[in-house]
């Protein structure tokens, strides 16, 4: 539940003008996990981006009528965005069930709530990497998002099989600091054949 109230908690919502909105700094914050999430629900990477980038738009046209705080911006760019996904999803089913690969289902969509956190997480984990040192998140990035074993890492870097391990480890207790409990157990859960190897 921790993570539902870090997601839609007031977390640092101070009024402020359009004026004064960095569109620069929201599009940093948010773009991947908005992408990640429009992913959820259209599954093509080049199209959710589109979809976020239009997002960021929308509001900067519309910023003087959504409420200038940071968590009815979140909103309105989760709300377009999801709206934008389904939209997209419609429409192709329009398109295949005119050319005859499917009957009149209407498209099924996701639950948005576990979309959002699943998205949230997704950056907070991307977020906690990033701020590892070098040689640790270079072997956590290698290991666990391309997938290579120790032997593999440790040939590609030039070291020594125990010093990959050793560096998975330390990788992993600052990992565990870094995220919350609930954040720390779904990354483990998602990479645990990548620390066991």
């Amino acid at each position: 539940m921790s993570i539902v109230k870090g997601i839609f908690g007031q977390k640092n919502n101070a009024t402020t003008s359009a004026e004064n909105v960095d569109l620069d700094v929201l599009f940093k914050e948010y773009y991947d996990r908005l992408v990640y999430f429009s992913l959820q629900f259209i599954k093509d990477k080049d199209q959710a981006e589109d979809i976020v980038q239009d997002a960021f738009i929308k509001y900067w046209n519309q910023r003087k009528t959504v409420m200038q705080d940071k968590m009815a911006i979140k909103n309105f760019l989760y709300s377009t965005v999801r709206n934008a996904s389904l939209n997209t999803i419609r429409h192709s089913k329009v398109i295949e069930a005119y050319i005859g690969y499917i009957g009149n289902t209407e498209p099924e969509e996701p639950p948005v709530i576990e979309a959002i956190i699943t998205a949230e997480a997704v950056a907070e984990i991307h977020a906690a990497l990033h701020s590892l040192p070098e040689r640790h998140r270079t072997i956590s990035i290698i290991g666990y998002f391309d997938g290579k074993k120790n032997q593999e890492i440790a040939d590609e870097l030039d070291m020594s099989v125990n010093t990959v391990k050793k560096q998975k480890q330390r990788a992993l207790e600052l990992m565990r600091v870094k995220l919350s409990p609930e954040i720390f157990t779904a990354f483990i859960a998602l990479g645990i054949g990548f620390f066991k190897r």
